[in-house]
């Protein structure tokens, strides 16, 4: 059985040498998060590359994510590596740009004394650590340790129930995103974000840079109560949203975050967005080489309750077994997926706001007649990948595979649920199409000559038409 929800690996530091790539690819990794929290650019430039070369050398396609940082609150740097933070002990916070030591440490917020007040919870690090403050003296907020632990560098900074005036897109975005572009990555997250006109802030902020990469993917991270109450319109600007469940579970109470979470998968899926659950997931196999029962059950249910993907974070960029967690998601994702109509929920037929658009109507009825004939796989044909996006959130019960002549389109492809796709010439009639198809699957898909698979495209060939033609095609032998 092949693999229908996707697997999103973010890659660190013990993840960009090219033999644990290699690795990754291998074992089930089909899109690579790189977090721009963390590392400089010229890391970032050899990563990207290691990535492509390897995929090529693989044949597999791979998506690169690039995820802004978002105007996220962060301390500062630690030279020791990590300090030590005890409960009952005072530890300060400072605007000021310092070294990280025992007793304080940087924060990037200037606002942050302005921010809180005596009583007021400061929360570290996802949460694991707690400070409450005790006084606040110029740039210097004095605190307590609630909650101690382990601290290291630019780990973020929450202030529960504080109204904060961030800019979603902050200066370092704007260098971040110029750096991605000129790199050609595929798809965008961006962080924090919490309404509509983020997402059109960033867009505009894409076309500046560069007119031609004006319609790369965008995602919008929902970390943020703002981002619930505005779930609609931003589900209506992004082309897809993340389930941010660390900062989600923080600025929320964490009883309310599995609700949300359904909610906003659903929502998604009702409106034909792609959606990614996220943060936390496989977390004890970063130091376990097996996760725990109640990991495992998260996984399973992200993917029945219809997330397009799922994503590890810190397991697979810092992680001590980061092939191993990525092996071990793939078989939870499978096994779920083998109960789907049993357990899962589907969407088909369920969407919103397509009453009058041929290609979703032409993509479900695809599904249907996969459905009905028995066929062994719809193959879509698509330029811009909106035709295989929409092939993917109708859930058909076979694979997809998607045939593009446009190499962008190409690499952002392998982040669609249940989605193959397959660079080749541009096809300038359905007999050149047909043949594409039949090759495809000589090289090696799950289709058998003999068998039948569901066809569509946009009619006439050679113009950029939407889907409007669909049609039943038996697998020749070579």
């Amino acid at each position: 059985m092949q693999r229908r929800a996707k697997i999103i690996a973010t890659l660190g530091p013990v993840s960009k040498d090219k033999k644990t790539i290699k690795n990754l690819l291998t074992a089930g990794m089909d899109v690579a998060r790189i977090n721009f929290s963390h590392g400089s650019h010229d890391d970032h430039s050899q990563v990207i590359q290691t990535l492509r070369e390897t995929a090529q050398e693989l044949n597999q396609p791979v998506t690169i994510l690039q995820d802004l940082s978002g105007p996220k609150i962060r301390t500062g740097e630690i030279p020791s590596g990590t300090i030590t933070l005890l409960k009952g002990k005072e530890f300060i916070l400072t605007t000021d740009d310092i070294q990280g030591t025992e007793e304080m440490i940087a924060v990037n917020f200037p606002e942050l004394p302005q921010s809180v007040e005596k009583g007021s919870r400061i929360l570290l690090d996802d949460g694991k650590l707690e400070l409450g403050v005790r006084s606040i003296k110029g740039n210097q907020v004095i605190t307590e340790v609630i909650q101690g632990g382990i601290l290291k560098p630019r780990k973020g900074v929450n202030l529960p129930g504080a109204s904060l005036s961030l800019r979603t897109l902050t200066e370092k975005d704007l260098r971040d995103l110029a750096f991605g572009l000129s790199q050609e990555i595929d798809v965008l997250a961006l962080s924090y974000v919490r309404c509509a006109e983020d997402i059109d802030r960033l867009r505009q902020a894409i076309l500046d840079i560069n007119p031609e990469l004006s319609s790369i993917p965008v995602i919008a991270k929902l970390e943020h109560p703002d981002a619930i109450e505005n779930l609609h319109e931003i589900i209506h600007g992004a082309d897809g949203v993340m389930v941010a469940r660390g900062d989600l579970g923080i600025e929320m109470p964490p009883e309310s975050v599995p609700i949300e979470q359904k909610r906003i998968i659903a929502m998604a899926n009702k409106h034909l967005c792609f959606v990614i659950t996220a943060t936390q997931m496989l977390d004890s196999m970063v130091n376990n080489p097996r996760p725990t029962r109640a990991e495992a059950s998260d996984v399973a249910n992200a993917v029945l309750d219809g997330s397009d993907a799922v994503m590890l974070s810190g397991e697979t960029a810092i992680g001590k077994f980061p092939i191993k967690t990525v092996q071990m998601m793939s078989s939870i994702i499978l096994q779920s997926e083998a109960h789907i109509e049993e357990w899962g929920w589907s969407y088909l037929n369920k969407t919103e706001d397509s009453d009058h658009d041929d290609a979703v109507s032409i993509t479900r009825a695809a599904a249907e007649l996969a459905r009905d004939r028995d066929v062994a796989a719809v193959a879509v044909f698509t330029r811009s990948g909106r035709t295989a996006r929409l092939m993917s959130k109708a859930r058909p019960c076979v694979p997809i595979l998607a045939f593009t002549p446009n190499e962008r389109t190409y690499r952002y492809l392998s982040i669609l649920w249940g989605t193959t796709p397959y660079l080749i010439p541009q096809a300038e009639s359905i007999e050149e199409m047909l043949e594409h198809v039949d090759t495809a699957v000589i090289e090696g898909t799950p289709v058998e000559p003999g068998q039948e698979i569901v066809l569509i495209a946009g009619f006439p060939i050679h113009k950029m038409v939407p889907p409007n033609l669909a049609l039943l095609h038996t697998i020749k032998s070579r």
